[in-house]
């Protein structure tokens, strides 16, 4: 410790409702930063100062006399802060027993800090001496917004896209100046609006590890590459900051916010407030843990941590504090950074209470549902965890939440592969899941077929089995019941049949998708039958395993094309984007939405088919629009062509819009039938013939 600088240094007691550390002034107008740190059962508290990069701190300050209930705070007047980090030492009883971890030999990283050194360029070595792995930096929130506001788009007509930040950009082929960045991500915007997204879903950008596996397999570096693993809550992580050396990653983070609004993008992060990347060892002790390991974690009767979310241990969620301190962040990062909304990973763990057990009365879940704070940020569930908890249209909504629906999922990838049997669950997850959110409509149900945790779209039509063996497991992690097919050989083929059959299944998964009531999700380079080997748990590839290649927009036009496509038709016809479950007829005399097989007969709710048409009527008055508009969407699983029999069509004209196959093509104006190949859907759109004939005079 240098006493020179430690007796420059002028402080006092701070304000203890401050957590963190914030650039403001005293009661006398002087400009300073004030340290505070919660802890219940820490018997010292010292402030520990760097400055920034060096290996040990140049002052450290004893705070257990600035302690005020259970928080220490000070206010160091004059702090140079943009060139300093900071951490906290704690001491008091190590006893695992207790659930007690003091470990005041170590630089704890404080939860409320707002930027994060250490790792401040992906894969960046740490110096093993330096004090302190992961320390704060100290930010003051005066980012110019000019302006900016969330993009007003409702809940409904959300077309979400789910990205990776290194994902999208690392292919050489990108063409972004910035790969694997905020600022790379910033070059993609106008590619994705011209699909049509309008809304983004990252996957984890709090801080964390990367490099915290530390092991090769075939020379290759395994890395924690989702992030599923989180250091800190109120900080972007610094390795996908171009900037993130000089320490700007929150202000790249909000100018990355700022220009997907300027696009009129929304912008959801994946948050993950079950588990932390601390484990039971001493040399995983980076904050939470050496801060108030009996606060912020759910232990068993030994002392040991649970693992509900099954990664080592499970974040105290609804204690008090802990409640307070998710909804902490989760305001700062709505307010402050504009975010637009949140996943939540393991979302179960939202509700259990401080023994592990579910508490339906008073979670952080309802917290966070009716926190006034929060009224307009989108709030998605992912419903099950790792112990067993699986909420999926059992997760309590609050008249809030939306939830991924695995159900969903399976429903269209069964059917799609001419499991017969699946036809009333898949009209049933269709037409919205009634059976599970008749409480709260069909907003909440976040459909999907492929996200981030399993095979890519292409994979799912060309792989029966998972390829793992590069994550270096001997290919036992990841998912065995994938409900996919090769549909004929496994993985790379150049045979023309089988790519066809590939390629208009994934065209149909896309028409199902964009066609059915609740929020349609998608995976991002699914659009251009973007693979990953048929890896289909690909947590740890920092390589072309995950990094979508680019390349393939060219090979591959002519899916992207359909894709976007019917995009575009779902924004163009609001019945598509109803949430609500009516049975009853509109005023064009039909219901909004029925199903019919093949000869016209209206679809019975409880029998197997290979061939299911959903029949939607819109009304002109109800949704605003200029005319009556009918749309019929066939799907035929069977091996074989079916012929439809398109509804009433001597009083409605139908025509071609979309063929997932090439037997019918956009314009087409058939009769009174269609022919639909195997595993083809067709989506024909519908005008009265009257109404034809008034136009045409």
């Amino acid at each position: 410790m240098n006493d020179n600088i430690m007796t420059a240094l002028v402080y006092e007691k701070g304000d203890s409702t401050k957590l963190g550390a914030t650039v403001c002034t005293n009661k006398d107008g002087i400009k300073g930063v004030n340290f505070a740190v919660y802890s219940e059962n820490a018997l010292s508290c010292t402030l520990v100062l760097f400055k920034a990069g060096d290996k040990l701190p140049f002052a450290e300050i004893y705070l257990t006399d600035m302690k005020e209930g259970n928080v220490y705070s000070i206010f160091v007047h004059g702090l140079n802060y943009e060139k300093i980090e900071y951490g906290f030492r704690m001491g008091g009883e190590y006893d695992k027993v207790r659930e007690l971890r003091y470990q005041p030999e170590c630089v704890l990283l404080d939860p409320y800090a707002k930027s994060v050194s250490g790792r401040n360029s992906w894969c960046m070595d740490i110096d093993p001496l330096r004090a302190g792995k992961f320390r704060g930096r100290i930010i003051d929130d005066n980012f110019d917004w000019e302006g900016d506001t969330l993009p007003d788009i409702p809940v409904n007509d959300l077309i979400i896209y789910e990205a990776h930040i290194r994902s999208m950009t690392m292919h050489p082929s990108s063409g972004v100046e910035n790969p694997g960045t905020f600022k790379g991500l910033i070059e993609k915007i106008p590619y994705i609006k011209s699909l049509g997204i309008n809304c983004v879903e990252l996957l984890p950008v709090f801080e964390f590890d990367e490099m915290e596996y530390n092991r090769f397999y075939n020379q290759k570096r395994i890395l924690n590459y989702w992030g599923y693993s989180t250091l800190n809550f109120f900080s972007p992580k610094a390795g996908y900051a171009a900037s993130g050396l000089e320490g700007r990653q929150t202000e790249e983070f909000k100018e990355m916010i700022k220009a997907f609004h300027a696009a009129g993008i929304k912008i959801i992060l994946d948050v993950v407030y079950n588990h932390t990347a601390e484990g039971e060892e001493k040399g995983k002790c980076y904050s939470f843990q050496g801060i108030d390991n009996k606060v912020y974690y759910i232990s068993q009767p030994d002392g040991f941590n649970t693992n509900y979310s099954g990664c080592g241990n499970t974040f105290k969620c609804n204690h008090p504090v802990v409640k307070q301190f998710i909804l902490d962040s989760l305001r700062y990062w709505h307010n402050e950074c504009h975010v637009d909304g949140f996943r939540f990973d393991l979302a179960p763990m939202l509700v259990r209470g401080v023994d592990g057990v579910p508490d339906w009365e008073n979670p952080v879940a309802k917290y966070i549902a009716e926190d006034e704070m929060l009224k307009n940020a989108i709030i998605i569930a992912e419903p099950w965890d790792a112990a067993g908890l699986y909420l999926t249209g059992r997760f309590h909504h609050w008249g809030r939440w939306s939830e991924w629906n695995d159900k969903y999922r399976d429903s269209m990838r069964q059917f799609i592969n001419g499991n017969s049997e699946y036809a009333p669950d898949f009209m049933s997850r269709y037409a919205g899941s009634e059976d599970m959110y008749y409480q709260c409509g069909a907003s909440g149900s976040i459909n999907f077929i492929t996200c981030h945790d399993g095979f890519t779209m292409y994979d799912l039509v060309s792989y029966n089995d998972k390829h793992n063996e590069s994550n270096g497991e001997q290919n036992r992690d990841g998912n065995n019941w994938n409900i996919s097919y090769n549909n004929g050989w496994e993985g790379y083929t150049e045979d023309p049949h089988i790519c066809h059959i590939r390629r208009r299944k994934i065209k149909s998964l896309f028409a199902l998708l964009m066609t059915s009531k609740g929020i349609p999700m998608m995976y991002a380079g699914d659009e251009i039958c973007n693979t990953q080997n048929g890896n289909n748990n690909a947590y740890c590839q920092d390589s072309e395993i995950s990094w979508i290649d680019w390349n393939n927009l060219e090979k591959e036009e002519e899916v992207f094309e359909f894709v976007k496509s019917v995009i575009q038709f779902r924004k163009d016809h609001p019945v598509l984007r109803n949430t609500t479950y009516e049975t009853e007829k509109n005023g064009t005399g039909y219901p909004d939405l029925s199903f019919r097989y093949p000869g016209g007969i209206e679809a019975f709710l409880d029998k197997e088919s290979h061939c299911i048409a959903a029949f939607y009527a819109e009304d002109h008055k109800k949704y605003g629009t200029s005319e009556d508009a009918f749309i019929y969407v066939i799907c035929n699983v069977y091996e074989k062509d079916i012929q439809f029999l398109l509804p009433d069509s001597d009083k409605i004209e139908w025509t071609v819009f979309a063929d997932s196959s090439t037997r019918n093509r956009f314009g087409d104006k058939p009769s009174d039938t269609v022919d639909a190949e195997p595993y083809a859907v067709v989506i024909l759109t519908g005008k009265r013939r009257e109404e034809i004939r008034q136009e045409q005079q």
